[in-house]
């Protein structure tokens, strides 16, 4: 395939991209893009101003454990460059067994003084630091595979590593003790009291400006309350991707004060289910 037969598919691909997108401008055009920008500034801030935001309405001290009913599937580079990707306001949350992992790990300083507060959070890691924070002892997660419910916790253990030569590495495998995710059904026949979910919206409309929304709760399953609850904007100004990734390069609100916002959903709730402190 030449170089003008691939120029041409790729216009093509972008311009079904811009249509399934429900786009009537070409953001390739300047002038449509900074119209279209001053659009999605002016929602963007409408919405951080009025509807986003953390709510708290109880909480709850030395909870061992919670529920997750669900946690944020793996994405791909595909999905960060989709306006309609339902999980666009969290793009950079970590997903997977790294969502479960973030309520288990340690909060850990950024700064030369260990001091961690509600607008300055530190980094979560497996790594138990002096002045660390605790996470979690335990979650449960529902499998939609088999419908079960399973605990996984941080488990200290050795564990076998190979040294990779792509890093300079020699081939050969070593063992460290390291803390690891550890998986067993769950050992109650109801689930836990607490827990937490989210509700990712996608909004035509604010889709078209590659603005997104999405909304974490904190529930008591016994009392059928709400405790919490976070509302997220996202807003992305790279409007015709094809090698960079609009839901990792966004402006969002709230935030915490730190660089990654990848362990927010974490640092939202364990400001109302407050984690068991070790002894």
């Amino acid at each position: 395939m030449n170089l003008k037969t691939r120029n041409g598919l790729a216009a093509l691909l972008l311009a079904a991209l811009w249509a399934s997108a429900g786009w009537a401008y070409n953001p390739l055009n300047r002038e449509e893009y900074l119209a279209r920008i001053k659009e999605a500034e002016a929602l963007y801030k409408d919405k951080c101003e009025k509807v986003a935001g953390i709510k708290i309405y109880k909480t709850v001290p030395d909870v061992e454990g919670l529920l997750l009913m669900k946690i944020r599937p793996e994405r791909t580079d595909r999905e960060l460059a989709d306006p309609n990707w339902p999980g666009a306001a969290f793009g950079r949350e970590v997903r997977g067994n790294g969502y479960i992992e973030s309520f288990l790990g340690y909060e850990n300083s950024v700064t030369a003084d260990r001091s961690i507060t509600p607008s300055r959070r530190g980094q979560i890691s497996s790594a138990n630091n002096p002045g660390s924070l605790p996470g979690y002892r335990w979650v449960e997660v529902p499998d939609p595979k088999d419908g079960q419910r399973y605990r996984y916790a941080l488990e200290y253990r050795e564990v076998t590593h190979t040294s990779s030569p792509l890093i300079g590495g020699d081939g050969k495998s070593f063992k460290v003790k390291e803390n690891v995710l550890d998986k067993t059904p769950s050992p109650s026949k109801t689930p836990p009291r607490y827990a937490v979910t989210f509700e990712d919206h996608v909004i035509p409309e604010e889709r078209a400006l590659w603005v997104a929304s999405s909304t974490v709760k904190v529930l008591d399953l016994k009392t059928n309350e709400v405790l919490g609850e976070m509302t997220r904007y996202a807003m992305s100004y790279i409007h015709a991707p094809r090698t960079s990734m609009p839901w990792l390069n966004h402006s969002v609100c709230p935030r915490f004060g730190t660089t990654s916002d990848s362990d927010d959903t974490r640092q939202f709730v364990d400001q109302i289910l407050i984690p068991k402190r070790e002894k």
